[in-house]
């Protein structure tokens, strides 16, 4: 397995969090999984393979470039034979600030792409697959993103993008009740709004950073036991981590390590 990450031109730096590319050359013919994790953030994703054969876990046929939204349930992505995946991991509202969608029509499922390129004339899959090469790709799928913000009358709102970089900057720790009269909006007022931006409730996307937090301590090991990154995140217990970490992995901590291995980040390839 071959995996890079690539910042976006500076244009994008506000809407793309980061591009990568994960590639598998191999002759095994074996099928490879990956498992997307919750991380906060919507993405986009363009597959070529051999086989031309990738579907999730139910195993309905996934298009050749999707959008998909926040994910919260353990998800997966199944291949064939080799195969080039090329990601943008958008900012938590670019579903609203780049394509105009409700983001909570699309949490913890995905939409073809190519549909909403057609909006603009453009056959985004075709020109993707006949470009030469990676960074003709990478162009390919910045200037479609540059295209669609240009002409998106949906803007970024900024009592949002305040709140998700206070609770982004806390890892998950700060009060949502303080966010809500900083927002100077009731409570439903302002889960409706982060909702309609970001595909979950302010609650939620707490809890999803938190758990980042977590794994990103696991990843590293910078922990003697477990209980120890319970606390170091705010989580009451070991137990409460675990049932957390759980929900949004599939997998209690060690059993995830076992399973899980090659770790492009937040999609870990699973063990056959």
């Amino acid at each position: 397995m071959n995996y890079q990450q690539m910042l976006p031109p500076d244009a994008l730096r506000d809407y793309v969090r980061y591009y990568w590319v994960l590639e598998y050359t191999g002759t095994d013919g074996l099928p490879h999984s990956f498992s997307p994790l919750a991380d906060g953030c919507p993405g986009l994703i363009y597959q070529q393979s051999d086989a031309n054969v990738f579907f999730d876990r139910e195993g309905k046929t996934l298009p050749p470039v999707f959008l998909y939204g926040q994910t919260v349930r353990p998800a997966a992505i199944c291949m064939m034979g080799r195969f080039r995946m090329i990601g943008a991991c958008l900012s938590p509202d670019a579903l609203r600030s780049v394509f105009g969608l409700n983001a909570a029509e699309l949490t913890d499922t995905c939409t073809d792409l190519d549909a909403i390129a057609a909006r603009r004339g453009i056959r985004l899959s075709e020109r993707l697959l006949y470009s030469l090469n990676i960074p003709a790709q990478l162009g390919v799928l910045s200037a479609y993103l540059e295209e669609e913000i240009r002409k998106n009358k949906k803007q970024a709102d900024a009592l949002t993008q305040e709140a998700l970089r206070l609770i982004l900057q806390s890892g998950g720790a700060i009060s949502l009740k303080e966010l809500q009269r900083q927002a100077n909006l009731s409570e439903r007022s302002f889960e409706r709004k982060f909702n309609q931006y970001v595909g979950i409730s302010p609650k939620l996307f707490a809890k999803v950073c938190r758990f980042q937090s977590s794994l990103s301590q696991l990843k590293s090991n910078r922990y003697d036991k477990l209980s120890d990154i319970a606390y170091d995140n705010g989580y009451a217990d070991q137990s409460h981590f675990i049932r957390t970490f759980k929900e949004f992995a599939g997998y209690a901590p060690y059993e995830f390590q076992r399973q899980s291995y090659g770790m492009a980040e937040n999609f870990p390839l699973l063990r056959n």
